[in-house]
């Protein structure tokens, strides 16, 4: 089928931008994977005093990307000392300041945060590859929808955990909605899980599962984004 010209051109810009965005996460996980090898100095596991330096490493990611709302690094248990939880990262308030964010990471309790559960971290681990999760609502901060991008990180050549960001959906519309509404039709922003990230009308919902073959006309574009299984749907 011979893609209209709106089409090919807002795929192009969709898959640049993102690529764009998974740069920046590959290259904040490598920052943080080589300072936990300074911060350990040979000791095998991450413990409280490695932690020094990520903050300042989420705050740079921050303050040159301002797309994002959060950023900042979550450790596989496996890798910290009494197989412990860490986490370190940090939202951009409404104010614009920036504050680190706390969860409960009590195994058993009411609020329990396991995050390695989820699939922004789940996912790396199994695959080895950056990963894309959401549309979701977070709970634990902006209780609006959201995506989160992670990229995993090697101490020791062993997995040790994920480096990531946070993007509000509404924050994305003014990047990416252009792009949309340039395109004849009806047309949206899909996950690999095939739920709508965005849409250019009302036909396409934020967080919406789009059924195969629900559309007699609808089309489907994969973007050249490795790994992270994003699609543009449109009626012809």
């Amino acid at each position: 089928m011979k893609l209209d010209n709106e089409v090919a051109h807002a795929a192009r810009a969709l898959a640049s931008w993102t690529s764009g965005v998974s740069t920046e996460i590959i290259h904040l996980a490598g920052s943080v994977a080589e300072l936990m090898d300074r911060n350990l100095a040979g000791r095998p596991k991450v413990n409280s005093s490695a932690l020094k330096g990520l903050e300042e490493l989420s705050k740079e990611f921050l303050a040159k990307n301002s797309f994002a709302v959060g950023a900042g690094t979550f450790f596989a248990a496996q890798s910290v000392e009494a197989e412990g939880h860490f986490f370190e990262w940090w939202s951009r308030g409404k104010s614009g300041s920036v504050e680190k964010l706390d969860a409960d990471l009590t195994p058993g309790s009411n609020r329990y945060y396991d995050y390695e559960k989820l699939p922004f971290f789940s996912t790396a681990a199994s695959t080895g590859e950056q990963t894309l999760w959401g549309p979701y609502i977070d709970y634990l901060g902006f209780e609006e929808y959201i995506i989160t991008l992670t990229a995993p990180f090697k101490v020791h050549g062993t997995f040790a955990g994920v480096a990531g960001c946070d993007i509000l959906v509404k924050d994305l519309e003014p990047l990416i909605m252009p792009e949309l509404r340039a395109i004849p039709g009806n047309a949206a922003l899909v996950n690999a899980s095939n739920r709508v990230i965005l849409g250019n009308s009302g036909m396409y919902l934020v967080g919406e599962r789009i059924k195969s073959g629900s559309a007699v006309d609808q089309h489907r574009i994969d973007l050249d984004v490795p790994h992270l299984g994003l699609s543009l749907i449109y009626s012809a």
